[in-house]
């Protein structure tokens, strides 16, 4: 796929501070819980209300929330980290810049104070067009003209991408479906397993990248 074919990503910590009290006189204290109910709710809106989906992907999830000691105490604070994937420059700068809008003010209707962090994370990997147009009958004549297809970009990313920021790049996924398996597991799973005889072919594809890439 010419041009963005995995998605940026960038992780992001939010830390909210209340007042914690006993949970029998909550008027007495500021619950961070429920300031980070809403600070989670109001960050969906920005993909869902705000990001036109139609041009790009992006996608915003929350991977853990953190607070409290026990039952009957409302705690102090409360820590959100989260996961923040996207496919357009542009679009990642705004989401950004809402999200560090959002939090803060959201926290503040609540009584409460909220911070949040944004790595600078992995950049959109990027298929150079040319060098990828140059690079497909390589992959045809390695694979096989009806093994190369073309496929949409995914919101998964990769740390090749940083190469790509340097010299022009192509990044393309090798097969490992094992025989019979209709719906394979995906990566990072405990289920994970490919065929070895796609690292054949891997060989194969890169040598022959290399020999006319060379002889070009």
């Amino acid at each position: 796929k010419p041009g963005g074919i995995m998605a940026a990503a960038q992780a992001f910590e939010i830390n909210v501070q209340g007042k914690h009290t006993h949970g029998s006189r909550p008027w007495a204290g500021v619950d961070p819980i429920m300031a980070s109910v809403k600070i989670i709710d109001g960050l969906q809106t920005i993909v869902s209300r705000e990001v036109p989906l139609t041009e790009e992907a992006a996608v915003l999830s929350i991977g853990k929330i953190s607070s409290g000691v026990c039952s009957n105490i409302i705690p102090e604070s409360a820590q959100i980290i989260g996961t923040l994937r996207t496919l357009d420059k542009g679009m990642k700068a705004d989401i950004n810049q809402r999200m560090e809008e959002m939090v803060p003010t959201i926290a503040k209707a609540y009584r409460a104070t909220a911070h949040i962090d944004i790595d600078k994370g992995y950049p959109i990997t990027y298929n150079d067009p040319a060098l990828t147009s140059q690079m497909l009958p390589s992959l045809q004549q390695a694979a096989g003209e009806e093994r190369v297809v073309q496929i949409k970009a995914v919101t998964g990313a990769e740390d090749f991408s940083f190469f790509a920021e340097e010299v022009p790049g192509l990044y393309f996924f090798l097969g490992g479906k094992t025989p019979g398996n209709e719906q394979p597991f995906p990566h990072h799973t405990p289920d994970f397993f490919i065929d070895e005889d796609g690292l054949l072919l891997g060989v194969k594809t890169f040598v022959q990248l290399t020999y006319d890439y060379l002889g070009a």
